[in-house]
């Protein structure tokens, strides 16, 4: 990411667009870059149902045993004009997120290869986050959310986001969904479980808010 080759813009992605499927759909002239670390915020699943990043101040650290408490995990894709616009549509700015330009660690991909983030990071930088300041409560994942985040997690952890990480962090919130047996179920839940995960498949094409908060005018 040298100034040279350095994007119009360098997008952070914490939650569903982890799913690097998510992202060639929503986003098709996107480049995947690395991985990247944001200290001093904490990942969680807000009020909405959908992730978020709160940051972290003195009176709010824990006393968690884990080193990945204050720290969020997340990939770096590069975004041309057009997909900053169409990711803006999903993402409801400014009503749901606001954006802003936050410096993180990041670890750079060559050639999409996964990185070593036990290394030192080779570079800071100042990239663009999407983020939510009002609703910061700690909730549950709207239940399609869950199979688009699981996708996502899969992607992260084969480019390097630490197994710990979400262990610690982000399996808090989202269930694995590996865990099913489909031999055990009856025709009905085989249904649903199907009927959700197409609709989590539409929405990762053109999101439309479960939560109401807002409402896509495109």
């Amino acid at each position: 990411m040298s100034p040279a080759a350095k994007p119009s813009t360098i997008y952070f992605g914490y939650g569903s667009n982890l799913w690097l499927h998510q992202m060639d759909l929503r986003c098709p002239t996107s480049q995947y870059l690395g991985v990247a670390r944001l200290n001093n915020y904490r990942w969680l699943i807000n009020d909405r149902g959908y992730a978020n990043v709160v940051e972290v101040t003195n009176s709010s650290r824990t006393n968690e045993p884990s080193p990945y408490e204050d720290v969020v995990y997340g990939l770096v894709y590069s975004l041309e004009k057009e997909d900053e616009r169409r990711l803006d549509l999903n993402e409801g700015v400014p009503i749901a997120y606001t954006k802003e330009l936050l410096p993180c660690d990041v670890w750079q991909s060559e050639d999409g290869k996964p990185v070593d983030v036990s290394k030192k990071p080779d570079s800071e930088e100042k990239m663009l986050v999407y983020i939510d300041r009002n609703r910061t409560t700690p909730s549950t994942p709207k239940t399609e959310y869950i199979y688009r985040m699981n996708r996502g997690i899969s992607d992260a952890l084969k480019q390097g986001v630490p197994q710990k990480y979400v262990d610690d962090v982000m399996r808090k919130f989202i269930p694995s969904d590996d865990k099913h047996d489909d031999d055990g179920d009856d025709e009905e839940r085989k249904g649903n479980r199907e009927a959700m995960a197409q609709f989590a498949k539409q929405q990762a094409v053109r999101f439309e808010d479960e939560s109401g908060v807002f409402e896509r005018t495109d």
